[in-house]
């Protein structure tokens, strides 16, 4: 009996030492996961929370980024490049460049625009004002207006006119309107050197940038007489070029005064898509609101310059 207790105490001691030599991993097999089935993450996730004692959760399972970013857009992000994603990010301020904004129209061979996809409505116009800018009042009253209707417009401007008063430029950007080129001292860039038309362009791109911190992507010639000279030098500056598909005449002494003649000539022109040519003069001032009225009544909207595409088909000259 003395004999067999001996021996059972014996085996019982050699049980406990397997057990006990079998709970612990190897230190190399502890750092390299040696043994384990699923592969470790790289060293690249070094930066990651580290589970703590007595977590259940699993490194594999770590709650990843929704595949919509802030901006509504679908298009997931490339998890390999770190910069993906990052033109569909709001600045610091929480609104986004108006450079960012999605192209939605394009300017066809008559300077009308059309829509580049289904989503876009072709019952638009584009605002535009030409030879400015003059004075604060009568630009104040155009972007007050503008802003009243939650409109964008494109203001095409001359070179002296920014020397002069840089300040008017400066509020036209800052109450987020767009600038546009028209020329240094507004003549007839047809008739001219390519040499004279270069400098007239290039004068003013380099005075609004100066001014405003850009230069401008979009060029109306004066009076909308262009050629090949003026098209090439324009898209040398890396600009648009236009003229219009909806005149007002508010430029013509026909309508000098006379506010209600502005709107109707718009009217009885007005076509989807159209691109309307006004000026900073009074009487135009003093249509603006009753215009944009009647054409939101007509359920047309307007076309944030910002959305255009700027490499639409080339344009035909000017007529």
């Amino acid at each position: 009996m003395a004999s067999y207790m001996r021996a059972k105490a014996a085996a019982a001691i050699i049980v406990a030492l397997t057990l006990t030599t079998g709970c612990a991993a190897s230190p190399k097999e502890s750092v390299t996961g040696k043994g384990n089935s699923k592969a470790p993450h790289s060293d690249t996730s070094a930066n990651r929370p580290v589970n703590q004692p007595g977590s259940t959760k699993s490194p594999e399972k770590e709650p990843q980024p929704s595949s919509t970013p802030a901006g509504g857009t679908n298009e997931a992000a490339n998890p390999a490049d770190p910069n993906a994603g990052a033109a569909n990010q709001p600045p610091a301020g929480g609104k986004k460049p108006s450079e960012a904004a999605a192209k939605l129209y394009r300017m066809n061979k008559v300077y009308r625009f059309e829509p580049i996809s289904k989503a876009a409505s072709n019952k638009v116009v584009l605002l535009t004002f030409d030879d400015g800018p003059k004075e604060d009042e009568m630009i104040t009253g155009l972007l007050d207006t503008l802003d009243k209707h939650k409109a964008k417009a494109i203001f095409f401007v001359n070179g002296y006119r920014v020397k002069k008063h840089p300040e008017l430029l400066k509020k036209i950007a800052d109450r987020g309107q767009t600038i546009g080129n028209h020329s240094w001292d507004h003549i007839d860039l047809k008739k001219e050197t390519p040499a004279v038309v270069m400098k007239q362009i290039a004068d003013v791109q380099k005075i609004v940038k100066e001014t405003i911190g850009k230069s401008p992507t979009f060029f109306r010639p004066p009076f909308g007489s262009g050629g090949d000279a003026v098209k090439q030098a324009v898209k040398k500056e890396g600009m648009l070029f236009m003229t219009w598909s909806n005149g007002s005449l508010d430029w013509d002494k026909s309508t000098k005064d006379k506010p209600e003649l502005v709107i109707q000539n718009v009217l009885d022109q007005l076509h989807p898509g159209a691109n309307i040519l006004m000026h900073e003069l009074p009487w135009t001032v003093n249509a603006l609101d009753s215009l944009l009225t009647k054409l939101e009544q007509k359920g047309y909207g307007f076309i944030d310059p910002a959305s255009i595409d700027s490499v639409p088909a080339q344009p035909k000259s000017a007529k």
